[in-house]
């Protein structure tokens, strides 16, 4: 459910913090030692590690949490270098935090007991990496290019059923983006030779079946991904192991693939069409173009390094866009994927088309209101001469791409609304003395734009249209009977209003229907509840 309005307080405190501590003196000295600073608290040892894991063989990692930094140890001084040479050129970011990487003065990070290193976490995070490395047959030297190689003999271990294991399950949840099957290999392949991969629908949420040639492997993509985001905020990665130990592929398409065998046929029916067909580039671009536009996910850089400009030495310049080559991040020439970022980029729409409004009650602060649940509106026309339908200017093509994910046949105001990409790039304001009777509204500095700060929390509380609506940044002194009245006098009948029990200034409220629920959060959201309160409204995933 969606969170009251977000407080910067601890970011700034942590903030505060990161500056205060002393920076290492002749950072621009090579060294094997990598000093990281300005982590959240909550920074575990796994995820320093795979900070470096791309760029070489991991030995030592040290995480001060009481002072927001961590030391990572490389094999390789080489390895540390394009490390440093890589972020030098984009921000590193831990949990949606913005963190700096620099060499340290140090030659050789010696830790005791007393350093975290001696902790179980720790160690477990380290093992792991070693084990990749092993099982591997090479270390991931940094800017040469070379690809994780297959485990010796490629042999598959049989393992106990539900213990560690080759053959990982994973759900995607939070799923607001289309996931293709190269992608989903291009994040995996970091941590060891992916051998098959089988993607299907369980339960209304999209899962894959992905099996390593060996439990390190597996056992580091784990503690590496799990609970990570594949794009800022959403497709959010839960793994386990699964139940098989082996993957029975029969086809190569956009479902499932043996990378071990590439002769497979391509199957019959939906998925062959889909697969040769236009569609197919066109959903893998867009999905990777979106990963270049949002940052925090582990897709953004180092992973893909979308429009890093380091094309040269560290990677591969394709259409224009910059693919690190470390590790064996470089897609083959086969991969559908690497064929659409070769071809002219796919156009990114901001502006949606929305038609069979109803024209005696939309107004442009309605959908202003509406679709700003999904991202931050720019600006509204309603068609002079075409009243029951109108443009919408959003901030970012992803979020234009969720309202229509949402909101497409949604009713509003008694109609079934119809919302579509538009082949306009900007919605344009009217000339003067053009007449338009208050039909064209820009809302581009707006104070109530949900996702003003990068990286919001807002964007893990997007959930489709329900017939419960979530209330926050409700004062002290206002009781349930007082909200109830506020939606009695608007003109709508709440059935179940339910405080949150821990944080009274978040409440639930149930309207009979999902068109009562649109039309509510249109009116309600905003409503002043006193002189420095105004009611937050959104779309809950709970019911009461």
């Amino acid at each position: 459910m969606a969170p009251a309005a977000p407080h910067h307080a601890d970011n700034n405190n942590q903030d505060s913090a990161a500056k205060k501590v002393k920076l290492e003196q002749n950072v621009g000295k090579p060294s094997r030692v990598i000093h990281i600073r300005n982590i959240p608290n909550e920074t575990t040892e796994a995820e320093i590690i795979q900070l470096g894991l791309p760029f070489g063989r991991v030995t030592n990692v040290l995480v001060l949490k009481g002072k927001n930094q961590a030391f990572l140890e490389m094999a390789e001084e080489i390895s540390a270098v394009a490390m440093v040479a890589y972020f030098g050129g984009c921000v590193a970011q831990l949990r949606g935090r913005a963190v700096y990487v620099q060499f340290s003065n140090h030659k050789e990070l010696k830790t005791d007991q007393t350093h975290s290193n001696a902790s179980a976490s720790a160690q477990a995070a380290l093992q792991a990496a070693q084990a990749i490395s092993n099982s591997a047959g090479a270390a991931l030297v940094a800017g040469a290019g070379a690809a994780l190689q297959p485990a010796n003999g490629g042999t598959e271990i049989q393992v106990m059923t539900g213990g560690p294991n080759t053959v990982l399950r994973v759900i995607i949840e939070h799923m607001l983006y289309p996931i293709v099957l190269d992608v989903l290999y291009s994040i995996f392949q970091r941590y060891g030779k992916v051998l098959k991969i089988v993607t299907f629908t369980k339960n209304n949420s999209f899962q894959a079946l992905i099996q390593y040639p060996d439990t390190g492997s597996a056992q580091m993509a784990k503690t590496a991904l799990d609970g990570q985001n594949i794009y800022n905020g959403c497709c959010t990665l839960r793994i386990d192991y699964s139940k098989m130990t082996c993957l029975n592929v029969k086809y190569n398409n956009d479902k499932s693939r043996d990378y071990t065998n590439p002769t497979l046929p391509s199957g019959d029916g939906d998925a062959h069409q889909l697969l040769t067909s236009e569609l197919m580039p066109q959903r893998a671009r867009l999905a990777l173009a979106l990963a270049s536009r949002m940052s925090g996910g582990v897709l953004a850089p180092p992973f893909l390094g979308l429009g890093s400009g380091l094309a040269s030495p560290y990677g591969v310049g394709v259409g224009g866009v910059g693919l690190p080559a470390f590790g064996a991040l470089t897609l083959t020439p086969a991969s559908p994927a690497l064929r659409a970022l070769a071809a002219p980029p796919l156009p990114l729409a901001t502006v949606l088309l929305v038609s069979n409004l109803n024209e005696e009650m939309v107004t442009p602060d309605a959908l202003f209101t509406l679709f700003g649940v999904y991202g931050d509106v720019q600006r509204v026309k309603i068609l002079y001469n075409k009243k029951d339908s109108a443009l919408i200017q959003m901030a970012e093509p992803h979020q234009a791409h969720l309202a229509m994910t949402h909101m497409d046949k949604l009713r509003v105001f008694g109609k079934a609304m119809r919302v579509m990409l538009s082949k306009h790039q900007t919605v344009q304001l009217p000339k003067e003395g053009q007449p338009d009777a208050g039909l064209t509204r820009d809302y581009s500095q707006s104070p109530l734009h949900r996702f003003k700060k990068p990286g919001s929390k807002n964007y893990q509380n997007i959930y489709p249209p329900s017939a419960t609506l979530h209330l926050s940044n409700i004062p002290a002194t206002v009781s349930e009977d007082d909200i109830k009245d506020a939606f009695t006098k608007r003109g709508f009948a709440i059935k179940v209003f339910k405080f949150f029990p821990k944080d009274r200034k978040m409440a639930l409220v149930q309207l009979p229907s999902i068109d009562d629920a649109v039309a509510a959060l249109i009116k309600m959201h905003n409503y002043q509840l006193s002189e420095s309160n105004h009611l937050r409204v959104s779309f809950s995933k709970s019911s009461i």
